[in-house]
């Protein structure tokens, strides 16, 4: 496309040329943009599904409210994007919207393009529950976590594997063989060292001490894929002033604004409709 511009822009003589220019430069930036965001993506898990967690903060029937219009924003977002989405578990609220919601997406990159919405959600409107036309103030949490594979596929290298025989310790005769029969295994990388002897041959107490190792190999990288999604999840955020990323307020004027990468529209509506594409491009370029 760039090189057949090129050569319009050489012969180009009329105004409709000039425009023809002008549409395929704004669909060669468009592929820029989209070039430049999957470049931006290449953090461990980006990659994977992920789950939200949107959480209502305190206010009871405002919060809730709020809660479910968030989810609502998000559900309306991955329908346009074409995610797949499950809600995986929803807790209502006593009158009106939700206290809670676990929503799986399942898209490429969902998590990559969706992890700068963890953080509190702030609201200013008019309230529809107050008789009195007041100006409340609601906040809501968003958690976004990777879906991790919990099958831990453990694959063990030879080269890894120190396997030392020795002689069996015991009572011998029926009970033990007293054959140079036990087994220990130390695993390099991690110096993990696991023994056995109480079988009657060499074959079965090293198959027994490697399955033992696989097991402590196991809960080693569970223990490191759950640290990571601690450190993902960061800490706990306090749903209050004061604590938001992002300010929803329609009342007294129309604005977004995500305070961490200073991106802002008018358009509270559009966002609230599932428009956030803008928010979650700029956090990936901040």
């Amino acid at each position: 496309m760039i090189d057949e511009n090129i050569e319009i822009v050489d012969i180009a003589s009329s105004d409709e040329d000039f425009e023809l220019l002008k549409n395929d430069l704004a669909l060669i930036n468009e592929g820029i943009n989209k070039l430049k965001d999957e470049i931006l993506l290449s953090g461990e898990f980006d990659k994977n599904n992920c789950y939200i967690e949107i959480h209502s903060g305190a206010g009871g029937t405002e919060s809730n409210d709020w809660a479910n219009m968030i989810k609502r924003m998000y559900l309306r977002y991955f329908t346009k994007a074409d995610y797949k989405f499950e809600i995986v578990s929803e807790q209502p609220g006593e009158e009106v919207g939700i206290k809670g919601v676990t929503i799986n997406v399942k898209a490429i990159n969902a998590f990559g393009f969706l992890k700068g919405e963890t953080g509190v959600h702030r609201l200013v409107r008019i309230s529809p529950f107050d008789s009195n036309k007041r100006r409340h103030t609601s906040f809501a949490s968003v958690l976004v976590t990777p879906e991790i594979d919990t099958t831990v596929n453990i694959n063990i290298k030879d080269e890894d594997l120190r396997i030392d025989v020795y002689r069996s310790s015991g009572a011998g005769g029926q009970s033990v063989n007293t054959s140079d029969s036990a087994v220990r295994i130390t695993h390099l990388p991690t110096n993990i060292v696991v023994t056995c002897q109480n079988e009657r041959s060499q074959i079965k107490n090293k198959e027994k001490a490697m399955e033992i190792l696989k097991s402590k190999l196991y809960i080693l990288e569970k223990e490191t894929v759950d640290k990571k999604l601690n450190e993902l999840k960061g800490a706990v955020m306090d749903v209050n002033f004061g604590s938001q990323i992002r300010n929803y307020v329609m009342c007294p004027y129309s604005m977004v604004k995500d305070l961490r990468t200073l991106e802002e529209t008018s358009d509270v509506q559009g966002v609230l409709d599932g428009n956030i594409e803008r928010f979650l491009e700029s956090y990936l370029r901040s």
